[in-house]
């Protein structure tokens, strides 16, 4: 059996979600061959994949919202992606099809969420898993009338899908497709504490550590603000942490996730993967409101609802007013299942083998109003 993941590269958040439900897929079914079709980089993929083998295709299936930083969208050079997308995608179809008819056996395909994959599939004939907790109707839609064409054709492609993996804090994604319900999906730390520890000499007081990442963009950080928290140590995978007393560089072979159990809260911008990773590993988040990306709406709602936190305006963040002498808030519900990665693969094994046991959920069973 191969996987064909169509991963976006929309930031990494995407990339990091469709790796945890694989690497979990490769423990069910370790002869199973996984392929990562994607623009995400290879440092990326390498290090989210750790000892699990893949193989990788290197496409670009979707455009996304094209960023400045973690913070800010630019509408028009995201318009200018999406035309130039049209007319790469023909000869792309063309040739992983011939790819995949080649490999000469069964095909699962799994998408995190090119609406594009919708055509590769009923061109192959395969089953198409969508791992979503938005579709890019659902952001392009209140971004203007020149979005229009562009979130109606996504929906169009949504609802072509065999199956949605439906994560939690998501938005309305009204496919028409059988769902299975999800809790939060996110990777586990790999690295030895002990020494990690000692490695970027942390307080042994996780909560005087603090986690500065905002995702696979990056934020410029002016490395001056640490001064106004002395009493905490900063680490993050900016390069600027190195030059204050209080900073540490997340190191090349460390992933974000791999430092959370040494920190006590995390400051970051509105991310999918950002939250269920925190949230799998009790720190608290400060997060940083976001503008021009509709999800951001929904992640703050959410955050708010299943998390230890504190929202900080993009104002008080650029002004080193972190709000780390605060308590957390608590959150107004109870937390989410840690199951969703371990229930994806078992939902995805099930759709590969053909088999009528699979748990289909109807409806949504988080809500999704704003």
């Amino acid at each position: 059996m191969l996987i064909y993941a169509c991963i976006s590269a929309h930031g990494f958040g995407h990339g990091s979600r469709s790796v945890a439900v694989l690497a979990e897929l490769a423990a069910l079914r370790p002869e199973w061959r996984l392929v990562l079709s994607t623009a995400l980089p290879d440092s990326f993929l390498h290090l989210a994949m750790g000892p699990v083998r893949f193989e990788r295709r290197p496409c670009r299936w979707d455009v996304g919202v094209l960023q400045a930083d973690a913070l800010g969208a630019d509408p028009e050079a995201t318009l200018q992606a999406l035309e130039q997308l049209e007319h790469d995608l023909p000869p792309q179809l063309d040739q992983e099809l011939a790819w995949l008819q080649a490999q000469a056996e069964p095909v699962l395909i799994m998408a995190d969420v090119p609406p594009a994959a919708a055509l590769l599939a009923e061109r192959l004939g395969a089953p198409l898993a969508w791992l979503a907790s938005f579709g890019w109707e659902a952001i392009y839609g209140p971004m203007g009338l020149a979005f229009t064409p562009w979130a109606q054709h996504c929906r169009g492609l949504y609802g072509r899908g065999t199956l949605l993996l439906h994560c939690p804090l998501a938005m309305p994604m009204d496919w028409g497709l059988p769902e299975i319900q999800l809790g939060v999906i996110c990777s586990r730390p790999r690295l030895s504490l002990g020494p990690l520890a000692q490695r970027l000499a942390l307080a042994p007081d996780r909560q005087r550590n603090v986690l500065l990442c905002f995702g696979g963009l990056g934020l410029a950080i002016d490395p001056a603000a640490l001064s106004h928290w002395p009493g905490h140590l900063f680490i993050g995978p900016d390069p600027g942490l190195a030059t204050v007393s209080n900073g540490r560089v997340l190191p090349a072979d460390c992933r974000p996730l791999d430092v959370m159990p040494l920190v006590g809260r995390m400051i970051t911008k509105p991310g999918f993967s950002s939250f269920c990773e925190a949230l799998s590993q009790g720190v608290g988040l400060h997060v940083v409101e976001r503008r021009g990306f509709a999800e951001a709406v929904v992640l703050e709602r959410d955050l708010r609802r299943h998390a230890h936190h504190r929202c900080l305006s993009q104002r008080a963040f650029y002004a080193g007013d972190w709000e780390l002498d605060q308590p957390l808030l608590p959150p107004q519900q109870g937390p989410l299942p840690l199951d969703g990665g371990a229930k994806a693969a078992a939902a995805l094994v099930a759709l590969a083998e053909g088999r009528s046991e699979i748990p289909i959920i109807e409806g949504p069973k988080f809500k999704n109003s704003v």
